[in-house]
């Protein structure tokens, strides 16, 4: 066996086996093949296609490429993952609030690179929170409070990262089997004994339509069956940036208020319907709308804040930032977008708002850039709104002194109709 005759047989549109699939993986995560070669053997997958047990094989030999993680001594672990979005700060409100319910958390998070921050750049906007820690003081937390938020660790799926640098390189990244491929492997490798995807679709997200969507959905919600990790996929929509905020300390500060009851609409639904299916693969409750009613009882009691405090405190971050946002630095300059006119919101582009708030230093565009925590977007009006003349619309935050073009770019970015415009649902389906 070599990898000629298996770039052959892929361009050929031929299956591969498990065995050529398991070589290939094996011997370019040792280094023994080189990336022209391999870059190649992608380039054909991006046009030739996987079927579903060609996805499968890949994904389980990317994930035993490196270290998996043994979590059973934690009991039911039940992972989140979301497929990328804007202003998406739903693992710092679900996770508490699951923890606060008796769900084990034990949740590795990635950082950004483009857009704004993620989950584990926002964690580390609070002072002193240590998202790196060993596995053995990761575990150790579930244990002692029962939830830990660290960054990804160890030798997880290598083999993924060094095909996902690679897909980047060539331009295939927009292929199903690869993107379903890279996300599982990374989730079987962390140990979850369960998982509930939020499969983001609209503008701002990677799926760009719902065919798409689900199509994606599907292919993993097999994997995770395939891998014996019973798997819920939630299709959500992202065609404007979820709540308002959008920026690291901004999102931690929405974070903290939705924790205290004060939750946008939309970002209420997502935890509702990620948070209902969690506990249901927990075994804390078959019916989702008794899920959903536990999960409302927990924000009210301020449960699933206190949660966040002791995760936060347990981790060494400064939880007087947490009880009193206002501590939280500002950026330099704030400046108020203003309506030209009255009518109604039509459109805010999600993934215009996530490339705005990356220019103005909430994103990095390169892995050493670094994040300017204090910047970012928060609007003031969600698609469907009325809005009157001279009324806000959002504010820009940045230390950048050249802001005149991004408040121009932010004026074009949010659209306004005089016809009345019908808002959009967030939940689009559910794949069981």
């Amino acid at each position: 066996m070599n990898i000629l005759e298996i770039i052959e047989k892929k361009r050929d549109n031929k299956k591969l086996t498990k065995k050529e699939i398991e070589y290939f993986i094996k011997q370019y995560t040792k280094g023994k093949i080189p990336d022209y070669q391999v870059a190649a053997l992608i380039m054909t997958i991006y046009i030739n296609g996987m079927d579903e047990e060609e996805t499968a094989n890949m994904t389980l030999a990317m994930a035993s490429s490196g270290e998996v993680l043994d979590l059973s001594e934690l009991g039911i672990v039940v992972d989140k993952h979301s497929t990328g979005g804007v202003g998406d700060k739903i693992t710092l409100i679900l996770m508490p609030i699951m923890a606060a319910l008796g769900v084990n958390v034990a949740k590795m998070s990635g950082r950004s690179l483009g857009f704004t921050g993620g989950t584990a750049d926002k964690l580390e906007a609070v002072p002193g929170y240590n998202i790196n820690l060993s596995i053995d003081e990761f575990k150790e937390n579930v244990k002692k409070i029962g939830i830990s938020l660290i960054t990804q660790t160890g030798n997880l799926a290598p083999a993924d990262k060094k095909i996902y640098a690679l897909r980047d390189a060539i331009s295939c990244t927009s292929s199903i089997p690869l993107i379903a491929s890279s996300i599982m492997s990374k989730k079987i490798a962390a140990g979850a004994n369960k998982i509930v995807l939020d499969v983001t679709c609209g503008n701002g997200a990677f799926m760009k339509n719902i065919t798409d969507a689900k199509e994606l959905a599907i292919q993993m919600n097999k994997i995770g069956k395939l891998a014996n990790k019973e798997t819920i996929c939630v299709i959500t929509n992202m065609n404007e940036p979820l709540g308002y905020a959008v920026g690291n300390n901004l999102e931690i500060i929405e974070a903290v208020n939705s924790l205290k009851g004060q939750m946008p609409k939309d970002v209420g639904e997502v935890v509702l319907e990620l948070g209902a299916y969690m506990l249901k693969l927990a075994g804390k409750g078959e019916n989702i709308e008794e899920n959903k009613n536990k999960i409302q009882e927990t924000i009210k009691s301020l449960k699933a804040f206190h949660k966040f405090v002791e995760l936060v405190e347990n981790q060494g971050g400064d939880i007087t930032y947490i009880e009193n946002t206002i501590k939280f630095p500002k950026a330099k300059y704030e400046i108020e977008i203003l309506s030209k006119k009255s009518g109604y919101i039509k459109e805010i582009n999600a993934e215009e708002i996530g490339k705005l708030a990356s220019k103005l230093g909430a994103g990095r565009i390169k892995k050493e850039d670094k994040i300017d925590y204090t910047a970012g977007v928060v609007l003031n009006k969600k698609v469907g709104d009325i809005v009157k003349a001279k009324e806000k619309l959002a504010t820009l935050y940045t230390n950048k002194k050249q802001y005149e073009k991004a408040k121009e770019e932010l004026e074009r970015i949010i659209k306004i109709s005089d016809e009345v415009v019908e808002k959009e649902k967030t939940i689009l389906e559910i794949i069981e």
